[in-house]
């Protein structure tokens, strides 16, 4: 399946038939779709009879295969915690057992190289997707490197990456990058419309735009999550930070959390969008992210300094660099709630003096 913002790619896709790079680097923002187009593409590679209009047959025995989820030429790298089915046995590991991880480890690249020195199944193209690709630490991407140094005959690397920034330089210099901007917001909506999505205009707001992600939020427990975090986010400065570190703290723990994806990076993500919309409007500019929210924004932002509302963005933003892999996480969430709390606090220091 594409999408509706994706037909131009997917044209240069049908024009780069015969002739496709060693590898693509899939490079765009969160929640437009580039995971499905790398497993559109993929399938177009593997199919013995692609239709008119390039996409995989769905009825050859390759697809067959593919569609079973045992083709022996599709090679997907993904990190243990994104594999499929493992909402329950994640939730299971929260009282104790060891968390799936969020990063492509080098074995995986190690088991990979080793599949690519056999030839394929039928002697054709294989595929390696690797997703997302700034998953990989520094020795998995040097490891991955030298595969894309010395690629292999008859393989096509499928990079997909939200931070591609993120990427060896080298790495990036070795595929071909195609990039996958914000889809328009006519196009978006309609989407979402289709989709039955429920108070679809706020979502795809609070996703930047993004509809994949605008829809993820909508199942499951993005919206309870959502809620809760604004909720607890609108309590400050009033409320205590050290303690609302402590309930986030066990709230990222819980299972309802762990099932539902919600982790440190994606809560201080969401702080960060909520700063932006508190820096917007003390700025004189629109709210971007929490629409709903209008009014509560306004009224905190009625108290920052624009040095304040700028200097805790710039705070949030350094702070999410690091919410990947935070040393101690109750010590960071404490840390970047009390530099928030702070920057009305320091707004207020200056409006008396």
């Amino acid at each position: 399946m594409i999408f509706e913002w994706q037909a131009g790619l997917w044209q240069r896709v049908l024009e780069s038939a015969g002739r496709m790079p060693h590898a693509l680097l899939l490079a765009g923002p969160a929640g437009g779709g580039k995971r499905i187009f790398a497993e559109a593409l993929a399938a177009r590679e593997l199919c013995l009879r692609p239709t008119d209009d390039g996409h995989a047959c769905g009825v050859c025995e390759d697809c067959q295969w593919r569609l079973a989820g045992n083709h022996p030429d599709l090679l997907r790298i993904v990190p243990e915690a994104d594999q499929e089915n493992r909402s329950e046995d994640a939730a299971e590991k929260t009282d104790g057992g060891k968390a799936a991880s969020r990063q492509i480890v080098i074995e995986q690249i190690r088991n990979l190289q080793q599949v690519l020195t056999t030839a394929g199944h039928r002697g054709g193209r294989r595929i390696a997707i690797v997703d997302p690709a700034e998953a990989m630490n520094l020795f998995t991407a040097n490891a991955l490197l030298k595969l894309l140094e010395e690629p292999t005959t008859n393989v096509l690397f499928l990079l997909v990456s939200s931070s591609p920034k993120r990427l060896l330089p080298t790495i990036r210099s070795r595929c071909q990058t195609w990039a996958f901007p914000r889809p328009p917001a006519d196009a978006a909506a309609r989407w979402l419309a289709g989709q039955k999505v429920a108070d679809a205009a706020s979502l795809l707001a609070f996703s930047g735009g993004m509809p994949l992600a605008a829809a993820a939020l909508a199942e499951g427990y993005g919206v309870a999550a959502r809620k809760r975090f604004v909720d607890d986010i609108a309590s400050l400065p009033g409320k205590a930070p050290l303690r609302l570190a402590g309930e986030w703290e066990s709230w990222l723990k819980s299972k309802d959390a762990v099932a539902g994806g919600l982790d440190m990076p994606t809560l201080t993500a969401w702080l960060q969008r909520w700063v932006a919309d508190l820096a917007s409007l003390r700025l004189g500019g629109p709210v971007r992210f929490f629409p709903a929210q209008h009014d509560i924004l306004h009224g905190l932002a009625g108290r920052l300094s624009v040095d304040a509302a700028l200097g805790c963005y710039n705070e949030i933003t350094r702070s999410r660099r690091v919410s990947q892999h935070p040393l101690n996480a109750r010590l960071f969430l404490e840390d970047m709630l009390l530099r928030y709390a702070r920057s009305f606090q320091a707004a207020a220091a200056a409006m008396r003096r």
